[in-house]
């Protein structure tokens, strides 16, 4: 996989995002790929509201993270992601830099599919709308 990401969204650490130990609560860095995501596939066209009631659920069904340096309350930071079809999935690479240094804080695998009318399918929609960020 290339070092090219297909998205990119800046953020900036709110102070009751962080725990006890003063850095970002573990739970927190779920959101940031999640908005990233979300944030992605509106640029894209793609709209969750309308997908659904075309009868179209786009849900996460793996998720893996790697936490390699925290973040604290008011650090800025980018949170990254490329996309590639794998069968059924639609596999989200995703991480985030700490700025102004682009330390690596966070590298994730979040692995999504479609539910079409509740049943596993593929989506010429959605792949259609995904296909020029995806990576071969």
């Amino acid at each position: 996989m290339n070092d090219k990401y297909a998205y990119e969204l800046t953020f900036k650490v709110r102070d009751y995002e962080c725990d006890l130990q003063g850095i970002v609560n573990n739970a927190n860095y779920q959101h940031y790929t999640e908005h990233t995501r979300h944030e992605f596939l509106l640029q894209a066209g793609i709209s969750f509201a309308e997908m659904h009631t075309q009868g179209i659920d786009a849900v996460v069904a793996r998720l893996n993270m790697a936490f390699k340096t925290p973040l604290r309350s008011g650090d800025s930071f980018v949170s990254k992601l490329k996309i590639k079809k794998e069968g059924l999935r639609y596999v989200f690479y995703q991480d985030i830099f700490r700025l102004p240094d682009m330390q690596c804080c966070l590298r994730a695998q979040i692995d999504t599919v479609c539910l079409v009318n509740g049943r596993l399918s593929t989506c010429p929609e959605l792949d259609g709308k995904l296909k020029p960020y995806m990576e071969e």
